[in-house]
């Protein structure tokens, strides 16, 4: 399978210009076609004015709010046009073959509604990290809601690379199926390496299992069991950052729900110290 499609959510928040060309490196990087899908719901709709307010004191409000969305489409437009010059992408609103194109798709309603609906026609999901690791609605509606496997970018990223990939392997079901749904990233890569701890399990069977799998692909690995720490997520990115990896994949969120184990483990800490992809299924 090849990432064709690419969907990128754009939530609010600051480092706009960042995370919009870190989201064009990785879709000139698979010459896929990127979405970035823009919200355009009304001020006045989500902050529901006061139909008793006087008439007069509506319409400015609702002029302001109109002011407001105009600045915000134009200062995107802009952007995204600097931008796909910058990257070398084509601005095109279909895919064209061979070569990575990018449009900016807009939907008019709530955020996460939109998003939870448009994010499940494509192949990969790429979401930034949250700011300040806060779990916003559209970071967890792209990851949760879509179906489809999500990948995790920093807010500033100036490159991205899977030549070397680091899988955090603790056979768990989201482990198993990040593995499987990252196999033409792991097929790109010079080196992949595979860790886990004596935490998940002292049946090196399995990982030879795994590692066996991945040979049907064509894809040699190396492994290593490695210290975990007190804090969960700490000890595989520290040997990320260490090893100089370009991508992380690790099965990051169960059945529990999303926020669940985020606040409650790896993720949390992923989230708020990578500054490395993760490649993530749920």
């Amino acid at each position: 399978m090849e990432y064709k499609r690419i969907f990128f959510p754009l939530g609010g928040g600051g480092e706009l210009r960042n995370r919009i060309h870190g989201a064009l490196l990785i879709g000139k990087y698979f010459n896929s076609h990127l979405e970035i899908f823009k919200s355009l719901a009304k001020p006045s709709k989500i902050m529901k004015f006061d139909d008793n307010l006087p008439e007069e004191v509506l319409k400015e409000l609702n002029a302001m709010a109109k002011d407001r969305l105009t600045e915000e489409v134009t200062l995107h437009e802009t952007i995204f046009k600097e931008e796909v010059k910058k990257v070398g992408t084509t601005v095109s609103s279909k895919s064209k073959k061979g070569i990575a194109t990018a449009t900016v798709v807009t939907g008019d309603g709530f955020r996460s509604k939109l998003i939870e609906e448009e994010s499940k026609y494509c192949d990969l999901v790429i979401v930034s990290n949250p700011h300040e690791s806060r779990i916003t609605a559209t970071f967890e509606t792209a990851v949760t809601k879509s179906g489809k496997p999500a990948l995790m970018f920093p807010r500033k990223m100036t490159k991205f690379s899977t030549e070397k990939i680091l899988i955090g392997w603790n056979n768990s079901p989201e482990a198993s199926r990040a593995v499987t749904e990252a196999i033409p990233l792991l097929k790109k890569a010079k080196k992949v390496h595979i860790i886990s701890s004596k935490e998940y399990g002292e049946d090196l069977n399995q990982v030879a299992k795994l590692q066996s799998y991945l040979e049907e692909h064509d894809i040699e690995t190396s492994f290593e069991i490695i210290k975990t720490t007190k804090t969960p997520g700490q000890a595989l990115l520290n040997y990320a950052k260490e090893g100089k990896f370009d991508l992380i994949v690790a099965g990051a969120f169960g059945h529990r729900g999303l926020k669940e184990l985020m606040f409650g483990g790896t993720t949390k800490y992923m989230l708020k110290n990578s500054d490395i992809p993760i490649f993530m299924a749920h």
